[in-house]
């Protein structure tokens, strides 16, 4: 390991500061250094915890954060994991998820520097959603549990103040979303009838990721009526299918996000995942003439996406949302009630799923492998 008082003394690497907790968030506030709300005084001794479950050096790069392709280091990180409330034992996920964001083909400078409302979701499977307590259940994007909170804060917090995307300069969004904040989840595996997302990405049940998107607040899908897999599948597809949406101009994939009551009801109607996402392509259309004529003429006609399929179309043919079949991702998450949720992409992005590893390459079977005596 670094050592970190060296590191802590090195020119620019820290303030000194009076330790009120008023003065520091006043500092904090006048440098710009936060998303507005109070802050956790990150001062060495809670940064030392906070490193207490750091696996690697603190000064390594663990990757470049757009838009002004900051280096995270662990020490960097851990300061804005402080700021945020997070555990020491939050930590591994934390780096795990800035290596998933700064892969090239996730585009984080486009979607920290667009003029779209997007923001980037975290979606954790495996033991590691457990073990952190997150919520999955009822209200798993609302407030109420910490993990959720303060590790999607966090990582909010570290695009701020290491990536530099800071409103109206790094970050040109016109008017934001609240999922700006903090945009953390995990999937409710205990109540999927189908196989988990990390499964079906082909890791083993017992192993913990990270899936991260650049998405949208959830779309409600609100269907309380169908008793039956193809009512909601109908329902759904009726969500999906609207004009304003990035993922019909581009092919990044949409997410699906079904919670247990309508997951438990396609399942049982015997619909798979892979039904689900050829049904969602094959109905979540929109008519040519739902497009203003500009958009028609610029967007449907000459966007490379759809390689002059419609140059000629009339009026009433259907434009597609997802681009193939196996676009789409499907993930549940919720508790009981008949919800669903849209949420739309930028569309010029991929997922990008990280397994929690050990240095030596081998699968973390808990964070206390990441912690140091």
């Amino acid at each position: 390991m670094s050592n970190l008082k060296d590191l802590m003394h090195a020119p620019g690497a820290g303030l000194e500061a009076d330790g009120d907790f008023d003065k520091v968030n006043a500092l904090c506030m006048e440098k710009g250094w936060g998303d507005g709300l109070p802050l956790v005084p990150p001062t060495v001794a809670r940064v030392e915890q906070m490193l207490t479950y750091c696996d690697r050096p603190y000064d390594e790069v663990i990757g470049l954060v757009a838009p002004r392709y900051g280096a995270a280091t662990p020490l960097r990180l851990a300061a804005n994991a402080v700021m945020a409330g997070c555990k020491p034992e939050h930590f591994p996920l934390l780096m795990l998820t800035i290596e998933a964001l700064c892969d090239e083909t996730f585009n984080l400078y486009g979607i920290n520097a667009t003029t779209h409302p997007c923001s980037t979701l975290m979606v954790v499977n495996g033991p590691l959603a457990k073990e952190l307590k997150m919520n999955w259940g009822h209200n798993a994007f609302g407030p109420g549990n910490q993990a959720n909170a303060t590790i999607g804060r966090a990582i909010r917090l570290a695009m701020l103040n290491i990536g530099g995307a800071i409103p109206a300069t790094g970050d040109m969004a016109t008017f934001g979303s609240p999922a700006k904040y903090t945009f953390c989840v995990a999937e409710n595996e205990a109540e999927n009838p189908w196989e988990p997302l990390h499964v079906e990405l082909g890791f083993a049940r017992d192993v913990s990721t990270v899936t991260v998107y650049g998405a949208e607040s959830p779309h409600n899908v609100n269907d309380h009526e169908s008793n039956t897999g193809i009512g909601v599948l109908k329902m759904t597809a009726g969500t999906v299918a609207m004009t304003g949406a990035n993922n019909l101009y581009f092919d990044g994939p949409p997410l699906l996000i079904f919670g247990p009551e309508h997951a438990s009801m396609v399942a049982r109607d015997g619909y798979s995942k892979a039904d689900v996402k050829k049904y969602i392509y094959e109905h979540a259309r929109v008519r040519l003439d739902a497009f203003s004529d500009e958009n028609i003429d610029r967007r449907i006609r000459q966007w490379p996406v759809f390689k002059g399929e419609f140059t000629e179309a009339g009026p009433d043919r259907m434009v597609p949302v997802m681009k193939s079949a196996s676009n789409a991702h499907v993930v549940v998450i919720g508790g009981a009630g008949k919800h669903s949720a849209y949420v739309p992409t930028f569309g010029a992005t991929q997922p990008i799923t990280r397994a929690l590893k050990l240095r030596n390459g081998a699968f973390a079977k808990s964070v206390e492998e990441f912690r140091q005596k």
